[in-house]
């Protein structure tokens, strides 16, 4: 019997070498993904801008690749944030949800992410919209006195303050910092030299908040459908379900909102020209298709929910959505550092 005993030993080692083996694979393969996908998100803003600028005769801010890349870490951060805090308060509806099973949150890493963007994006405020060679190009007291760096600050303490509220113990109150960023961008993208800038900030910042929901609530029903997969699968398909049906709603008023400040910048008899001739259009044309693409990997995801066999086979549509709506938020970044049209 005891010659016996070290061959099974052998072989449940030998089981335990492969899981453990499988599982390292696993996570190389999930790391080297999130690497490439990183990778990708920075490439957009730094080769976007000139990319949309060729052949246009219009001439950019200096510095806008590292502004749009600044511009994508900082609205990706309130994505994260705010997904999360959206994507629990669905998961509160969904009777009998192991909300105590709750993914890792994100929001105190995204909270120091946005911070470093926006200190940065104070810096190029401080130098007169240009970019920092050394401290002493930056006038940090000059920015209490202009609209723009006064937005800079409020953007920057706000990120402070959600971080500290994301440790606490009560992390949705991080929603009110997180509110006073998306209105700070949604001032700074309409000066008051523009006609109607309350208007326009209005819009932008209901297009801001929708899309903020949309993307970050969806990354983290993801995870918690992950995290539930083989605990509480029901519960988590059920959160999907639940996400899929606010998201259209969503997905409405960021479509409206977009057509209509597209129209404010762009008069409806000069839109398809200034698509193809200007950089803002341009980069506004591969947001659209962008966004078709989201909307159609959206609609498969609720077709698997609806009829698929096995209703988790929606996770992978829905993971591409994920990836799509990354790039989007890019995309909207170099939107940002851009050239507006001329309003012809």
């Amino acid at each position: 019997m005891s010659s016996i005993r070290p061959i099974a030993d052998t072989g449940d080692e030998a089981s335990d070498e492969a899981g453990a083996s499988r599982v390292g694979a696993a996570v190389v393969r999930r790391a080297v993904a999130l690497l490439a996908l990183v990778a990708l998100a920075a490439l957009i803003p730094l080769l976007g801008p000139p990319t949309a600028l060729r052949g246009t005769g219009e001439a950019a801010a200096p510095g806008v690749g590292g502004i749009a890349l600044l511009r994508t870490v900082l609205f990706a951060a309130v994505c994260v944030s705010a997904g999360e805090l959206f994507a629990t308060r669905l998961a509160h509806r969904v009777p009998g949800a192991p909300l105590e099973d709750a993914p890792r949150s994100w929001a105190p890493y995204a909270a120091a992410a946005g911070f470093v963007a926006a200190l940065g994006l104070a810096s190029v405020v401080a130098t007169g919209n240009l970019v920092p060679r050394s401290l002493s190009d930056m006038d940090i007291g000059g920015l209490y006195e202009t609209r723009d760096g006064t937005l800079a600050l409020l953007e920057v303490n706000a990120f402070v303050v959600a971080g500290l509220c994301a440790l606490s113990r009560r992390p949705a109150t991080q929603a009110w910092p997180l509110a006073a960023v998306a209105v700070a961008e949604a001032l700074r993208a309409h000066p008051v030299t523009e006609q109607s800038p309350l208007v326009g900030s209005g819009l932008t910042l209901v297009h801001v908040t929708c899309a903020a929901l949309w993307v970050g609530g969806l990354l983290h029903v993801l995870r918690m459908l992950r995290r539930w997969r083989n605990s509480a699968p029901g519960e988590g398909i059920a959160l999907l379900g639940l996400y899929a049906r606010v998201a259209a709603v969503l997905l409405a008023a960021i479509t409206a909102t977009g057509v209509w400040s597209t129209l404010r910048r762009m008069p409806p008899g000069t839109v398809l020209d200034q698509l193809t001739t200007t950089a803002y259009g341009r980069t506004l044309l591969a947001k659209v298709l962008l966004v078709l693409t989201v909307a159609a990997l959206a609609l498969w995801a609720r077709h698997r929910l609806r009829r698929a066999a096995d209703a988790l086979t929606a996770h992978s549509p829905a993971g591409a959505e994920v990836v799509v709506l990354g790039v989007v938020v890019a995309v909207s970044a170099v939107l940002t550092a851009l050239p507006v049209p001329i309003r012809w």
